[in-house]
């Protein structure tokens, strides 16, 4: 059955880029489909971090807010900036298949962090890179390099890394390649040097609750595989209280029927130290994945994150 879809989705170039990868592929099974651009909160407060602000949920209210009131069926998002609980009556209906889950490193003057200057600053708007970068410069004997925050959409990050306001910027692999901006990173982190964020790199697709029309239309756009990882990567955060403010690190792969997941938890105030934890399971559906990561958060827990 041919439906007719809008979809809601933040007017950044790369989320244009998300909703236009999505209704390509819903065209292609017949769906007429439009978009519908819209400026969140997120995209206006630019002057402050966050974790100061709202946290995730201030890049999708205004978009559940045109499902809500039907100007939009769905709404495509980056999964890291989807609140671990959604409000009543929206469902996660659809997980894609994931790119580079991985941080980048951009930087005109420097291959790695071995090679910052003195003094050099390193811009994040995150404070999970910014504990695993803590720690990482901690074990370099680096206590002068500086991490400021960073804002604003992929662009405004790379223009003012390219006007000199920090040495090194880093940043979401998946973005930077969906874009053609891989020629811009220097190093990507594997998840040994910085582990990654929960959901990075997956494209989520909400609706509203019951729409079984939609559930139909969107079920041949899921991975599976995908999917079990970031609902175990999800429940870590969800059971810890995960938000902007909680500085942590989640990262599932699965194995064949075998689902491994590390986590890492790390005080921005306190010393550059990681508590870590991890776990495994034999995984034959979501609630199984989700059991994992709550497992894993109890450790974490145990281990002394907070």
């Amino acid at each position: 059955m041919s439906l007719k879809i809008t979809i809601a989705t933040r007017e950044s170039r790369l989320a244009l880029w998300q909703a236009e990868h999505v209704k390509a592929l819903l065209e292609q099974q017949g769906h007429q489909v439009t978009l519908l651009g819209m400026t969140t909160r997120g995209d206006q407060i630019l002057d402050r971090t966050l974790s100061k602000v709202g946290g995730k949920g201030l890049f999708v209210k205004e978009l559940e807010t045109a499902l809500e009131d039907g100007q939009a069926d769905i709404a495509v998002h980056s999964l890291k900036d989807v609140p671990m609980e959604l409000p009543e009556g929206f469902v996660l209906a659809c997980v894609m298949a994931r790119e580079d889950p991985r941080d980048a490193w951009v930087s005109p003057g420097c291959a790695t962090p071995a090679d910052l200057p003195p003094g050099a600053v390193i811009g994040t708007s995150s404070l999970r890179r910014s504990v695993l970068l803590r720690a990482m410069l901690s074990k370099m004997q680096r206590d002068d390099v500086r991490i400021e925050p960073l804002r604003g959409n992929l662009d405004t990050r790379l223009r003012k890394l390219d006007e000199g306001q920090y040495a090194a910027i880093v940043l979401a692999a998946a973005g930077l390649k969906r874009l053609g901006l891989a020629d811009r990173i220097r190093h990507i982190f594997s998840a040994d040097e910085m582990l990654p964020a929960a959901g990075q790199g997956a494209l989520g697709i909400e609706t509203i609750a019951g729409r079984a029309d939609l559930a139909g239309a969107l079920a041949p756009l899921a991975d599976q595989t995908t999917w079990l990882a970031v609902a175990a990567e999800r429940a870590v955060s969800r059971a810890m209280g995960g938000s902007c403010s909680m500085p942590l690190a989640a990262y599932a792969t699965l194995d064949g029927t075998r689902l491994h997941l590390r986590a890492a938890w790390g005080d921005p105030e306190g010393a550059p130290r990681l508590v870590t934890a991890q776990g495994a399971a034999d995984v034959d559906g979501l609630d199984a994945a989700v059991a994992l990561g709550e497992r894993v958060a109890a450790e974490l827990r145990a281990a002394g994150a907070h």
